[in-house]
């Protein structure tokens, strides 16, 4: 850790350089996500979503890329090859590994889900490649899109057929840039196993609204759970820690909330980075759920170093505290994530 190169005030990350109260005060929002450019380049992905005018447009998430020829979206997985859209991966296949997890896991959700309390397993489809840059990602390998392993469509749903297999969740890297994949594999679970599957979503929740509405259907229709990671509420934290922004995620959020108003289907989480998600932004993002439904389950993790964060500490307990202080102040249905870290913690 540093001293904040602004104000000199607070210790900080190294590689984001500034204290929290400055970032709120930082005057070129658009700028911070230039901190992510040694990071992007490392993976050989672009330093920032493209805007070429006349390129070709992806809509699959809130990056909306309009890539010209040679330039590749944000997440890796597309380019624009000589004037047409190229995939790294056929249609009816996708860059993803799946393994079993006995339940219960350790899913965010596992605290109130009916699901988590029964036996068998839970597929995890993991996905490589994600619409977000987070700096503590604690799941980077799935920036690796070249190296990626491929797995077919019918694979996946066959080893989600299996009768042990009692949930599906899709997660990474984050779904949204492969989300018409897993989509199409949701459906099928649910049809060919007689709607005797969870289907579950893990994501930063940015992707086209009407797919994720669709995903939050599909959930809605099997008992299972859509868990939106809200990183933080003030743009120039999260375009700090993630490189570009979640508005997109709190609108999905409150339409999902809406449509499917169904208990126990929508859940958000919150990651504790040390000296920069306080309780500030605890307050604005538990206040916005309870402007929805203050019953909405809601995780605060701590964290513990990680990627490009590992400078920081794990999450201080009084940070902790205060933090859940703030959120059941809100929220009816608050919970500690990670907690097993505290024992470490300051």
């Amino acid at each position: 850790m540093i001293n904040c190169r602004q104000c000199s005030k607070k210790p900080v990350a190294q590689t984001i350089g500034l204290c929290v109260d400055c970032l709120r005060d930082f005057s070129d929002g658009e700028g911070l996500v230039d901190l992510h450019a040694p990071v992007r380049k490392k993976f050989g992905l672009p330093p920032k979503p493209p805007k070429s005018a006349g390129g070709i447009s992806c809509n699959l998430c809130a990056n909306n890329c309009r890539m010209a020829p040679g330039e590749a979206g944000y997440c890796g997985l597309r380019w624009n090859e000589n004037g047409r859209l190229a995939v790294a991966v056929s249609k009816r296949s996708a860059l993803a590994h799946i393994y079993l997890d006995p339940l219960p896991t350790n899913c965010c959700a596992a605290w109130f889900c009916p699901g988590s309390r029964e036996s068998g397993y839970n597929l995890a489809v993991f996905f490589y490649g994600c619409n977000f840059d987070c700096l503590f990602c604690q799941n980077a390998s799935h920036k690796s899109v070249k190296g990626a392993p491929a797995i077919a469509e019918e694979e996946m749903v066959q080893a989600a057929l299996d009768p042990h297999v009692r949930c599906v969740c899709f997660f990474g890297g984050s779904p949204e840039p492969q989300l018409p994949f897993a989509l199409r594999v949701a459906r099928r679970i649910i049809q060919e196993s007689d709607n005797r599957k969870h289907i579950c979503w893990e994501w930063n929740g940015c992707g086209n609204p009407a797919l994720a509405e669709e995903a939050a259907e599909l959930s809605a229709i099997s008992g299972g759970t859509v868990k939106f990671d809200l990183k933080s509420f003030h743009p120039n934290i999260t375009r700090a820690l993630c490189g570009v922004d979640n508005h997109r995620a709190f609108d999905n959020f409150s339409r999902i909330a809406k449509l499917f108003p169904k208990e126990n289907l929508l859940t958000a989480t919150t990651l504790l980075v040390p000296y920069y998600v306080d309780k500030q932004e605890v307050d604005a993002i538990a206040r916005f759920i309870s402007g929805i439904n203050s019953n909405i389950p809601y995780s605060l993790l701590v964290f513990h170093p990680d990627f490009f964060l590992d400078d920081l500490p794990i999450t201080p307990k009084a940070q902790v505290e205060e933090c859940l202080q703030i959120a059941e102040h809100y929220l009816s249905r608050v919970n500690i994530g990670n907690e097993h870290l505290l024992r470490y913690a300051k």
